[in-house]
């Protein structure tokens, strides 16, 4: 929960808040993921009456199908075990579903719900022509064996197959989720199916149809989103100190990407603290250590004596210049917002979703921080599964610069869109309702375009 009430409504989107509540009640980050977009639109919905009359509020709130199943699965003692699978289709308005599978002990349908609605938006962002949703399990890899991991994904897929297609639902990685564990889901999709429907599923290895620059893509356009607000301000990324929370794909891509770009990243952090290298991150450490041996982020200062490890904490007390969260949602809240305002921060870019509580939020644009909100900061990544579905497609394959072109071209587009909106909805700066109106506004276009579904 954050750690402060939200905000009053306006009187024009809050009936629908209240319904939402009233229908989800046990659901916090559900209800604080609506709360922030209504809390933006109101301006849209004075410019576009016909939103309100269509409907459009009461309706995108609403998913078009929720699945929840039984995931039975025996460790390797013999022992059963059974988790909790979900599938959250948000809306297919703009195209198939997408958005990635999380597995990790936290999951619950409020948590799902919220990352599937604001998938809507940020995938319409993105002018791929994709829907929104979202899907996991509360299943914990870590400490598993492959083929624990294995007999799990092959039962988990027994259910969800039946929802799926690359015409109507494409599911990636998310926490918990990575190149292992769609493999294992892509191959029992496959058995079940007889169909090798490469486009049903993105995050796939380079070797079997995955794209190039789909493991960077988060973290790399992140980056790009913080240098593009900097560029507002004839401010440059280079020379800058940075700090990133998490050290899993979205945050050692987010690492790579600002020191190519001459920043000096400092920070990584797992559950169990954070590490700080002024000299900068080794990326080759962090990655044996986080990637290929699955340790905790302390052993990093066993190699690096120079660093420190910080236990129980999360580095937003480390004076930077930027400011990337990249491991959970509410990760930040008010009190470090207030600890990297006084440290200096100059731009605070989301890498996760929703890792800002709305107090951090307010804190940070009152005192003046440039700040992107996940739903545009760290839209790349379904970017980039977008333009893998395209080369599964077209039975293509394109290159690592090309790829990346194409990622920073779209990251471009996406700050065009959110700057644009902001400023034609009366908020200039504010990337928050930038992102959201822009969002909103394809999505709502195309909802009263196809009638009452």
């Amino acid at each position: 929960m954050p750690e402060t009430p939200l905000s009053p409504l306006p009187d024009s989107v809050r009936s629908v808040f209240e319904g939402v509540v009233a229908r989800n009640p046990h659901e916090p980050e559900f209800q604080q993921a609506v709360h922030e977009v209504l809390h933006s639109i109101t301006p849209v919905l004075e410019a576009h009456p016909q939103f309100v009359a269509g409907g459009i509020l009461e309706r995108i709130v609403e998913p078009e199908r929720q699945i929840m199943f039984r995931v039975p699965w025996v460790d390797d003692g013999g022992k059963l075990q059974v988790n909790r699978g979900y599938r959250i289709q948000f809306s297919s308005v703009l195209g198939p579903y997408k958005g990635g599978l999380r597995f990790h002990p936290s999951v619950n349908l409020s948590i799902i719900k919220f990352l599937g609605f604001e998938q809507i938006f940020k995938n319409a962002l993105t002018g791929q022509g994709i829907g929104g949703g979202k899907g996991g399990s509360d299943f914990d890899p870590h400490g598993r064996s492959d083929g624990e991991i294995m007999r799990f994904c092959q039962s988990f897929m027994n259910e969800l197959y039946r929802h799926l297609g690359e015409h109507t639902d494409v599911p990636a990685g998310d926490i918990g989720v990575g190149a292992r564990e769609i493999g294992y889901l892509f191959g029992q999709y496959r058995k079940i199916t007889n169909r090798h429907e490469s486009g049903m599923f993105t995050g796939k290895g380079v070797q079997w149809g995955g794209a190039e620059v789909r493991t960077e893509a988060t973290g790399y356009g992140a980056v790009f989103f913080a240098q593009e607000m900097l560029a507002v301000h004839g401010e440059r990324l280079d020379g800058k100190r940075v700090a990133v929370s998490g050290s899993g794909n979205v945050a050692i891509y987010a690492i790579a990407k600002a020191r190519q770009l001459g920043a000096t990243p400092v920070t990584a952090s797992d559950s169990s603290g954070y590490i700080v290298d002024d000299a900068g991150i080794d990326l080759d450490l962090l990655r044996h250590l986080k990637e290929e041996n699955r340790l905790r982020i302390s052993e990093y200062v066993t190699h690096r004596p120079q660093a420190r490890f910080v236990e129980g904490a999360r580095p937003w007390e480390v004076p930077v210049d930027i400011a990337i969260p990249s491991a959970t949602q509410n990760e930040l809240d008010e009190h470090d917002a207030r600890a990297l305002i006084d440290g200096g921060v100059r731009a605070v870019a989301e890498g996760a979703n929703m890792p800002s509580t709305p107090a951090a939020v307010a804190a940070l644009q009152a005192a003046g921080v440039l700040f992107g909100p996940g739903k545009a900061a760290n839209a790349g990544g379904v970017a980039t599964s977008a333009l893998e579905m395209s080369q599964n497609a077209a039975r293509q394959r394109w290159g690592f610069e090309d790829s990346e072109g194409k990622l920073h071209a779209i990251m471009r587009d996406v700050h065009r869109a959110s700057f644009q909106a902001a400023e034609r909805y009366g908020a200039p700066g504010d990337y928050v309702v930038g992102a959201n109106s822009a969002g909103f506004e394809r999505v709502a276009h195309a909802m009263l375009a196809q009638g009452v579904i």
